[in-house]
């Protein structure tokens, strides 16, 4: 059973400026929790095909490759080690969209598409880890807006401030 947890968040800049920054796969490790660095693994820099691997630290990654592109408004992205799922997931991907608000806003909404494993038991775990991965998925929107607005790497504290603040 495919699930799909989502997170919205409103950034106060034009869609035409979010839409640069979202377009440059190579630039994750600034805004996604938990993510030191991106590499770019293909030739191909953006649209469908470009695909990039993201690490946690310095040896372990998963690769992601683009499958939709909707130029100006946001990307599919499959998340995958080779030929093989990302664990724990049988099958994920991850989606950025942009949606342009007027005045000068733009809404981000970013998705995460998964189909767990182990049939019956893979179901009922993913709806377990529903909570956690409502979190995970608010934290990249939340980290995101950071990034877009103040144009430099989001940290934990900065994170962990910000949501404090505003009590998201």
């Amino acid at each position: 059973m495919t699930q799909e947890v989502c997170a919205k968040v409103t950034i106060d800049i034009p869609l035409s400026e979010a839409w640069e920054k979202l377009k440059d796969i190579s630039l994750a490790h600034n805004y996604v929790p938990g993510i030191i660095k991106t590499e770019i693994v293909s030739k191909q820099l953006q649209g469908v095909g470009a695909s990039r691997y993201v690490y946690r630290n310095k040896s372990s990654y998963i690769q992601e490759t683009v499958e939709e592109w909707q130029d100006g408004h946001g990307f599919l992205i499959h998340l995958h080690r080779g030929d093989k799922p990302a664990p724990p997931f049988k099958n994920a991907w991850f989606r950025y969209a942009l949606k342009d608000l007027g005045s000068g806003q733009t809404e981000l909404s970013t998705s995460l598409i998964y189909e767990m494993p182990w049939g019956r038991l893979g179901t009922w775990l993913g709806a377990r880890m529903a909570k956690f991965v409502q979190s995970t998925i608010a934290d990249v929107a939340l980290s995101m807006k950071l990034y877009y607005e103040r144009e430099e790497s989001t940290t934990p504290a900065a994170l962990k401030t910000y949501k404090a603040h505003y009590k998201t």
